[in-house]
């Protein structure tokens, strides 16, 4: 990842232009607005740009300058620098100029440094883009809030301005340095946003640098926020001394010139502004308004002589700027605004533009396959091989590109690749696949029956074509998982009821069939929570039995009454009766012809006071809930209960309980006449006792967990006591979860 810098400035007297202008290589250059007018090699991330930022508006600015002749003269001992850190390829490895410190630790960069960061293909990006940003002042987007979020984390950041002037007095003004980086945009036409960037790429982030202390021996007082006149040297601190000389007396300067930049810059507001100023008149109002072309002094709009007039020696400054510019913007919120772009163009261009010399040639080998991205989603295109480069574009499975490079780096590989339209990238190598020579053309889809039960497992029939192609990579897809699913070798399970579209699709391009299948959910049982019932005449019942599974796909039942002359039944279940008397109820499924039988016992209809309940017992036509489960013998019950007939208590299973055993879940209490007659039986429910012992216990939790899982069913009343949380369903994990919370005595089941 190549890092920010600070620059190095060749600084020469504007009285020199005059002197130029007379001997100079006039050049005329022609700007052209709009991405048609750019050469084919530049449309293709322009295109992407726009499409990102319909507001981004582009000029070519056609040089009508040969490549190797700009190259030549730029590449000249001193005139473009790297720091001395930085690997061979970056640097002049000329024996007699092989690291000579130009400046302090800056040395002289490699001819292949200086085509790479020359040409404007490398950078047309989101982010380096902005080294191309027209830099006149625009009052639609320079405002203060940006100019302090270009300055966020550094010193300068919604700080009020203070200083020391010559006397060594230290004065505090009432502006923040973002007002003076505004106002000094707006006396300079010079985009207030390009400054407050250019002061933090020459003085960093602190108050401190010496260029703007106002505390160098010798130059108390003086401030020079853009280096201006910092001419290198090799003298320990020369540059910045060279720079503070030219803020106090413009180091030779006409008075006329030293008051049209306000020199001297004895505080800071005259060293923000009129430092503005100058790169204003020296530079952007000249035809070099952009960052790349103060760097690379390739046009002039007075025509003066080139390669000579450039505002740093470092040759990745306009790549550093360009950083610290976007990330200004994005912290706006203004990327979307209407910006401007001035884009070079040269002569005899090289076909694909020039590589990075951190790439290194011995990593790739020459390729030429066609290739897809393996992806799910989108895959990454980057300006280099690695993620610390900026993304191009992404692409998604449907795109073929060429692979012009195959990366055989250590560690993570990357190729090299050119999309359809053109543009060149690099992608991650892990997620590209080859392209086969014979394409699938058309894919066939079929199965024997397309509605399948829940939990059968079908195969699919593919078909590929052409046969050449038949062994390529396809890959199957279930539009509802949840419905059905179906693995790499084309198996389709049914998972639930409901329709789902299965989908098989070629790897390698949009080819695809499909076709839809429904999962059926048969019937398995049929559960009642009664088994016999005893009615009064008059009375009605609705039956509500359960159909297993919850998602079966046929819900629907048969009602049948064995005896229309006892009770009749309605296709809801609601039981009535019409005479005295045992009959049936039969129920059956449609589906699958799943039958249960309800015995019914109609007996005449009970006088008003013939029977009485303490309160707390509830008693809902035939079944009685509301026991206390600590109080559960028989004469007890037979207490709570008034009536003037005769009250006998049997269990579950059919026997007399005697006054001291206790009722459970099943119990019938029966009101017998004088003549041994039933006048009206009850059944009873203890929610939570579903093994009939009148307990809530572990023991219960084992049975109820053993009808969750399907592996011993409960029925008739024993499934109502299941139902702990009464919601009239199948019981469920919440139901266990009651009885082991009671269990625990943690909150006991409400009877």
């Amino acid at each position: 990842m190549i890092l920010n810098m600070k620059y190095k400035k060749i600084f020469v007297f504007i009285i020199f232009v005059a002197i130029i202008l007379i001997n100079s290589k006039v050049l005329a250059d022609d700007r052209r607005e709009g991405i048609e007018s750019f050469p084919e090699s530049y449309r293709p991330y322009l295109y992407e740009l726009q499409k990102r930022h319909p507001n981004w508006k582009f000029t070519a600015l056609y040089t009508n300058l040969d490549w190797t002749y700009v190259i030549n003269n730029e590449n000249i001992f001193g005139k473009n620098l790297v720091p001395k850190s930085y690997s061979d390829r970056w640097k002049n490895t000329d024996p007699d100029k092989y690291n000579v410190e130009v400046d302090s630790g800056w040395v002289d960069s490699s001819r292949r440094a200086v085509e790479y960061c020359m040409d404007p293909r490398n950078f047309l990006n989101e982010v380096r883009i902005f080294q191309f940003e027209s830099l006149s002042y625009d009052e639609k987007t320079n405002n203060i809030d940006g100019i302090e979020k270009i300055l966020y984390g550094t010193e300068f950041y919604n700080r009020i301005v203070e200083y020391v002037d010559s006397s060594g007095n230290n004065i505090t003004m009432t502006n923040k340095y973002s007002d003076l980086i505004l106002s000094a945009g707006v006396n300079s036409r010079v985009s207030s946003y390009h400054l407050a960037s250019r002061i933090k790429q020459e003085v960093g982030p602190f108050l401190s640098h010496s260029s703007i202390s106002g505390r160098v021996p010798g130059f108390e007082g003086y401030y020079n926020f853009y280096n201006i006149g910092a001419t290198s040297s090799a003298e320990p601190n020369g540059a910045i001394r060279n720079g503070l000389q030219y803020a106090k007396d413009g180091k030779g300067a006409s008075q006329a010139t030293k008051d049209k930049y306000l020199i001297p810059w004895n505080d800071k507001n005259k060293a923000i502004t009129g430092g503005g100023i100058f790169i204003g008149s020296s530079y952007i109002h000249l035809g070099q308004d952009t960052v790349y072309l103060q760097k690379f002094h390739v046009t002039s709009s007075s025509g003066g002589q080139l390669f000579w007039h450039q505002y740093m020696t470092n040759v990745l400054a306009p790549y550093s700027e360009s950083r610290s510019i976007y990330n200004g913007y994005a912290n706006t919120g203004i990327l979307d605004s209407s910006m401007s772009f001035i884009i070079p163009v040269y002569n005899n261009m090289p076909r694909v533009p020039m590589e990075s010399p951190n790439i290194l040639e011995s990593d790739f080998s020459l390729d030429d396959t066609q290739v897809y991205a393996d992806v799910i989603n989108t895959l990454n295109v980057r300006s280099g091989p690695s993620t610390s480069y900026e993304v191009l574009t992404s692409i998604d499975r449907t795109v073929t590109m060429t692979r012009i490079a195959k990366g055989k780096q250590s560690g993570e590989l990357w190729d090299r690749v050119r999309l359809p339209n053109g543009m060149i990238g690099y992608v991650f190598q892990n997620y590209l696949k080859e392209v086969p020579k014979r394409q699938i053309e058309q894919i066939n889809v079929s199965i024997d029956n397309p509605v399948i039960k829940k939990g059968e497992v079908k195969k699919l029939n593919v078909q590929i074509l052409p046969e050449e192609a038949k062994d390529n990579e396809v890959e199957y897809s279930s539009s509802n998982s949840g419905i059905a699913s179906i693995d790499s070798s084309g198996n389709i399970m049914g998972i639930r009821s409901g329709k789902t579209a299965i989908t098989v699709k070629s790897k390698e391009n949009d080819v695809s069939g499909s076709i839809d299948i429904q999962v059926y959910t048969p019937v398995t049982d049929l559960q009642l929570g009664i088994e016999s019932l005893t009615l009064q005449m008059g009375d009605s019942y609705i039956l509500k039995p359960i159909i297993i599974p919850s998602d079966a796909s046929n819900m629907n039942i048969k009602y049948e009454s064995s005896n229309v002359n006892i009770i009749n039944v309605d296709n809801l279940g609601t039981i009535t009766t019409v005479n005295e008397g045992k009959a049936k109820i039969i129920l059956t499924t449609q589906d699958e012809g799943i039958s249960k039988e309800v015995e019914v016992l109609v007996v005449p209809k009970l006088e008003e006071g013939d029977v009485i309940f303490e309160e707390g017992l509830k008693v809902d036509e035939n079944e009685i809930t509301g026991f206390d489960i600590e109080n559960l013998k028989s004469v007890e019950i037979k207490k709570k209960i008034n009536s003037k007939y005769n009250i006998e208590i049997y269990s579950n299973k059919g026997e007399l309980l005697t006054d001291e055993q206790i009722i459970t879940t099943g119990s019938k209490i029966r009101l017998i006449d004088e003549n041994d007659v039933i006048k009206m039986e009850y059944i009873t429910i203890i929610y939570g006792d579903v093994n009939a012992d009148g307990k809530i216990n572990s023991s219960d939790l084992l049975v109820l967990q053993r009808h969750i899982l399907e592996i011993e069913m409960l029925n008739g009343v024993f499934l109502k006591a299941g139902n702990i949380n009464k919601n009239g369903k199948n019981p469920s994990s919440l139901d266990s979860l009651l009885i082991q919370r009671h269990i625990l005595e943690i909150k006991f089941i409400e009877q």
